[in-house]
């Protein structure tokens, strides 16, 4: 029942931020960014049992745990970057939020070059010479 409480605090800091825009902007900024942070700081435990479960499950399948980091990696980025992204439009900043979003593909891509890499090399290896 916990995301009751999540949602409970999510329309609440919503309902005060409406009342507070009209008189404070700031304050009704400031409101938001706190209310997504301590939502965020409510799901740790959950994120990090999903991703203690995840490696569990990579090793038991034998997986190498370097490219379990680097997809776990590539998820963290992803949800931090839309994070970002959506509070820099809750503060009418859209241009700002879109090159937040284009950094966060940017470093994605980054990230998954040598997994590519490693996929060519191996279809490669496949292949008759």
């Amino acid at each position: 029942m916990e995301i009751v409480q999540l949602v409970g605090l999510g329309l609440i800091a919503t309902f005060l931020a409406l009342v507070v825009k009209e008189k404070q902007p700031v304050f009704a900024l400031m409101l938001t960014m706190f209310a997504g942070a301590l939502i965020f700081l409510f799901l740790m435990d959950e994120i990090t049992a999903m991703i203690e479960l995840i490696q569990q499950l990579a090793e038991n399948a034998d997986i190498h745990m370097v490219y379990l980091q680097t997809i776990l990696k590539m998820i963290g980025i992803a949800y931090i970057t839309e994070f970002g992204a959506q509070i820099s439009r809750d503060a009418g900043q859209g241009v700002i939020a879109t090159k937040i979003e284009l950094a966060g593909k940017i470093f994605i891509l980054v990230l998954a070059i040598p997994i590519i890499k490693a996929v060519i090399e191996m279809i490669l290896a496949l292949l008759p010479t």
